[in-house]
């Protein structure tokens, strides 16, 4: 006598319910991109309309990319006009041979950008964990975030939420051709984690001693 076969109702019903699941935290994710793109967000696309704050924070990306090139190249642009004092990179320095900050920073150098201007965060290894520091461990109060305009809405919403007082600055110097859909796909996802984050209050791995932008004044 041959085995009984599985029913194929119970296949069913489990395909389903995982096809629930995904869509539910499709929809979820959904929902916090959607309510952080809808709020006010101060941002800006002509440098001279940007108002003074006392420092600008820079957000890596992947070392040699356009995106990367034209955030450094709006913050000097920012300098240049003496709309800040500081710059702020921060970035992921999670290995020893690859390093964000220090390629931003050597960016700017070239730019005609002070050394003495520019401090670097090598632990922002995340949108929150950059905010969270600059507020808790380089006393950042005001500030300009430099990114693109797709990443800014995330960025202010976080900024917020941690108390600090931002403007963006949209570093979109060119078209991103076909990886612009993987940025935008990418906010999606990050939108749920930044809700996360502000939900649980969490710290970011590495913390630290504080150190202040300036040496005779606080930010």
């Amino acid at each position: 006598m041959s085995k009984p076969k599985a029913p194929v109702k119970k296949k069913h019903s489990y395909r389903n319910a995982i096809l629930i699941i995904v869509f539910l935290l499709v929809f979820v994710a959904g929902l916090g991109y959607i309510n952080i793109r809808n709020q006010a967000h101060p941002i800006y696309r002509n440098i001279c309309d940007v108002p003074e704050m006392p420092v600008a924070i820079v957000f890596g990306a992947g070392i040699g990319t356009p995106v990367l090139s034209d955030r450094v190249k709006t913050a000097v642009s920012l300098h240049r006009n003496g709309k800040v004092r500081k710059i702020l990179m921060t970035g992921d320095n999670a290995h020893a041979n690859y390093d964000e900050p220090e390629a931003m920073k050597s960016l700017a150098i070239a730019a005609g950008i002070p050394a003495q201007d520019i401090i670097c965060d090598y632990a922002g290894f995340r949108t929150y964990d950059s905010l969270y520091r600059a507020r808790n461990i380089f006393d950042v109060q005001k500030a300009i975030l430099v990114t693109q305009e797709f990443h800014l809405p995330r960025a202010i919403f976080i900024a917020k939420q941690l108390g600090l007082s931002v403007v963006g600055v949209d570093a979109g110097l060119r078209s991103y051709g076909i990886e612009q859909y993987w940025y935008n796909l990418r906010e999606i996802i990050a939108s749920e984690y930044a809700w996360i984050d502000i939900l649980t209050q969490r710290k970011p791995k590495f913390l630290g001693k504080k150190e202040s932008l300036f040496v005779a004044d606080k930010v």
